[in-house]
């Protein structure tokens, strides 16, 4: 028999069992479309949280001063700790696994520009500040080294700083005056919905060189001199984040003279650290809900098998009849598999068409906070197509080889007997 005879004889018998053929594709196609869409969905949710966390900053930690909770060095307890503005050079010298070490130092004052005025906080740091908090520009630029350097009376402006102080008019190249000290306006912030913070928020600031705010707007008593209010730790990467914490410890715990393990004197808001947990549970759900689609797909592969063997029972009388015309135990096989297959293969397919394009219509639609979308690939349509393909052979195999087992003597006196 020909391939053409066999496919014909295949979707002639399909037809003829069209409602138990229709539910079992229906079962398969099913499979198929959870285990795409939930773990689509749980893509965008993964996706939306970690650019949510990013808002804030990447990969970065927050080191605050606190009070010592151990003694170390012949010193009491309860020893108030604060950064001195020069730490940054020493810390970073002594803590390779660190890629950033900077300082980092806010104050409020009064600022003006032709048009407005209001009362604003200010913070000083070094140019990489933009990279590790996530300030993206939308004109001009971000303060570079030589600004911080020379300490230029160059201003950053947040986004809603830009629109208190100028409104619709162009701010870059205009002057500010901040304590009634002049600044020219370099570039402005691009809007952002931030995600947390430690001070404000961003688009809320003003940003300036780390050299030129500890000369105009230091801290001033009754706060402690030459301090800052906190460091801004970034590692190489998520491999060197643990020995980039143990080299900041240590080198501030001997600036300072208190124990490395005292985490009271160094307070460090880690978001990798958090960005790892969350990606942890994010992870979990993924397979949660992956292998619910899993199951639900093994669930249509076993009614798939189910109605294959009812088919084969149904079919003793004909397949007797074939055998002992001459068809072979390999063509019985083949027909038997090809029906399963096609079966599995067309449901599936549909499955795919289905589930892509209804992600492909929710994804049209406005997207919550922490939601991307639903975010399909060509992984989640690989493990689809493989998981398909598995099904397709572990439902065809049995079938196939009960029907050709089938002896023909035995086959003829069943059916007529029944």
């Amino acid at each position: 028999m020909s391939f053409r005879d066999l496919l014909r004889d295949t979707l002639v018998t399909l037809w003829a069992q069209k409602r138990r053929t229709l539910l079992t594709m229906f079962g398969i196609a099913w499979g198929i479309i959870s285990i795409t869409i939930m773990v689509a969905a749980g893509e965008g949710l993964g996706d939306g949280i970690q650019k949510n966390q990013e808002t804030f900053g990447k990969d970065v930690m927050i080191v605050f001063g606190g009070r010592t909770s151990m003694q170390a060095g012949g010193t009491r307890s309860g020893r108030l700790i604060r950064w001195m503005e020069d730490d940054y050079v020493q810390v970073a010298k002594e803590s390779p696994a660190c890629k950033y070490v900077m300082p980092e130092l806010g104050n409020d004052a009064q600022v003006r520009s032709l048009f407005n005025s209001g009362t604003i906080p200010i913070v000083g740091a070094l140019p990489p500040f933009q990279e590790i908090r996530s300030v993206a520009t939308l004109e001009g630029r971000f303060y570079n080294d030589q600004d911080n350097e020379e300490g230029r009376n160059v201003a950053f402006l947040g986004s809603d700083v830009k629109k208190q102080l100028f409104a619709d008019r162009e701010a870059v190249g205009q002057t500010v005056w901040m304590n009634n000290i002049p600044y020219t306006v370099i570039g402005t912030m691009k809007p952002k919905d931030q995600n947390s913070s430690y001070d404000g928020f961003d688009t809320r600031k003003i940003f300036i060189p780390f050299n030129t705010m500890r000369r105009d707007f230091p801290n001033k008593p009754p706060a402690v001199e030459h301090t800052v209010d906190r460091l801004l730790v970034a590692p190489w990467s998520l491999e060197t984040h643990k020995d980039c914490v143990r080299q900041l410890r240590r080198t501030l715990g001997r600036l300072h003279n208190f124990d490395p393990r005292d985490e009271e004197a160094a307070s460090i808001w880690d978001t990798v650290k958090n960005a790892q947990a969350n990606r942890m549970i994010i992870v979990g759900m993924e397979i949660f809900m992956g292998c619910v689609g899993v199951a639900t797909l093994f669930l249509g592969g076993l009614s798939v098998m189910n109605v294959m063997l009812v088919s084969v029972r149904e079919r003793t009388r004909e397949i007797g009849v074939r055998m002992a015309l001459g068809a072979t135990r390999k063509s019985i096989l083949r027909q038997f598999f090809l029906e399963t297959i096609f079966v599995v293969v067309i449901s599936g397919g549909v499955g795919l068409i289905v589930s892509y394009g209804f992600c492909a219509l929710v994804n049209l639609i406005p997207m919550p906070p922490f939601f991307t979308g639903m975010l399909t690939s060509w992984k989640i349509a690989a493990a689809s197509i493989f998981l398909l393909g598995l099904i397709s052979i572990l439902s065809a195999l049995y079938p196939a080889n009960r029907a050709a087992s089938v002896d023909p003597i035995e086959a003829l006196r069943f059916e007529a007997g029944g």
